[in-house]
């Protein structure tokens, strides 16, 4: 089965610790502090691997995590930065956020790279905390935390042409006339079940790759049929050829077929209505598509659309069908991805987050968030001056204010992850 999505979950590693650390020589009783650093952690960076075809390693594997830096050391060392994760996708790959939908990365060229979590920054080491008035501090910071986030994983096919149009009007025939594709043809609805590509070369050493899309029917914007699972492999196309069956053998007719795709179109993405489109009126070796046709090819290329009579069955018309898009294609830029409601790429940029959060349970008042979690960590509670700094540190950022303008009184209990403690003003 073709496999053209994925949902996966990622986490950039943590930074290494700072360490704790005081110089020790032979003949020199108390050395001042040495503490090393903590290394980065390592990101998670999609790579596009022209190797890979689908997505389909991702049904197995759903969790990826870099390493963490690693801690600080003494003697001012510090701790080795840890390697980057490298996850390989096939090109066409949209890479968007699981909660929000944006797109944070769209990766189409061979060796193309994103880092789409960044790993935690390491924590700096006690050495870093000395002052004229404090020459031995007993705490180091901790490293910060890696993002983490589950991320959507689309392939959308690398297709310059699209085939769009109703089921059974001869798109897989067109599609193995013109190219070496061999897809599944019959006389019964939904034949294709998934897009089909194929290479069509239109002289020495130039060429485009063509895809077959499945047959779309009205109502598939709202996922009627085989409609939303792959409407979204047109978007990439720089050109549509719209097959219409123009000798109306299933009793509709070509203009009303022709209308009710672009709308399923417009509906889906607006953006895809705007696409270059041309007409292939099929069918026309059967003797009671001539009338229709001349009216047909009338009301549409009326509208400035170009109209190609062919006969996918005889071969007749492909070839100037085919060398007509080739020169268009030449013409077109190449396209970029767009939301529906969109501005084009969204650039991925990490959001700020609160530096902490307060909530009261049970008359306790309960302190967590990124930031909060750090200093915890850091701290020495068993030190005096490392109190200090973290009681500065509470104050500075907010955390004291915030617990005041909440009503809280002396000895009320104040808890941050594991630590509690009794409020004194």
């Amino acid at each position: 089965m073709f496999i053209d999505s994925a949902k996966i979950f990622i986490k950039a590693g943590n930074g290494g610790n700072g360490c704790v650390s005081f110089h020790r020589e032979k003949y020199i009783a108390k050395g001042g502090p040495d503490g090393g650093d903590g290394g980065r952690g390592g990101d998670v960076v999609f790579i596009v691997d022209e190797g890979i075809r689908t997505l389909a390693d991702f049904k197995y594997k759903r969790k990826y995590t870099a390493d963490s830096g690693q801690n600080g050391g003494a003697a001012n060392c510090t701790g080795r930065s840890a390697q980057d994760l490298v996850i390989k996708v096939p090109p066409g790959t949209v890479i968007k956020d699981s909660e929000t939908g944006g797109v944070l990365a769209d990766l189409t060229v061979a060796g193309q790279m994103a880092a789409i979590a960044k790993g935690g920054k390491g924590g700096a080491g006690n050495q870093h905390f000395a002052t004229s008035t404090r020459q031995i501090p007993n705490f180091a910071k901790s490293g910060d935390p890696g993002e983490e986030r589950w991320v959507l994983l689309e392939l959308k096919l690398l297709a310059e042409v699209g085939l769009i149009g109703y089921p059974n009007v001869g798109k897989s025939t067109i599609l193995s006339m013109v190219s070496a594709a061999r897809p599944k043809i019959a006389n019964y609805h939904f034949t294709t079940i998934e897009p089909n590509l194929g290479v069509v070369s239109v002289g020495r050493e130039k060429s485009f790759v063509i895809a077959d899309i499945p047959g779309l029917i009205e109502g598939a914007h709202q996922g009627v049929g085989l409609g939303h699972e792959f409407l979204k492999h047109v978007e990439r196309t720089k050109l549509l050829i719209h097959i219409v069956d123009v000798a109306a053998i299933e009793g509709r007719e070509p203009i009303s077929d022709f209308d009710v795709i672009n709308e399923e179109l417009k509906l889906y993405n607006p953006v895809l209505a705007e696409r270059p489109q041309i007409v292939a009126a099929n069918k026309t070796d059967i003797p009671e598509a001539e009338e229709r046709l001349q009216k047909f090819t009338r009301e549409i290329e009326g509208r400035g659309i170009k109209v190609f009579p062919i006969s996918a069955a005889t071969n007749k018309g492909l070839d100037e069908l085919m060398f007509y898009v080739s020169g268009r294609l030449d013409e077109l830029p190449d396209t970029v991805l767009q939301d529906a409601a969109g501005d084009g790429m969204v650039v991925y940029t990490p959001q700020e987050q609160k530096p902490f959060e307060i909530r009261v349970e049970d008359g306790v008042f309960i302190v967590e968030g990124v930031w909060i979690k750090k200093i915890v960590n850091s701290t020495n509670f068993n030190d005096y001056e490392s109190m200090q700094y973290f009681q500065r540190a509470l104050r500075s950022r907010g955390v004291i204010e915030s617990l005041e303008s909440m009503g809280i009184n002396e000895g009320d209990t104040v808890k941050l992850y594991d630590t509690e403690f009794d409020f004194v003003r």
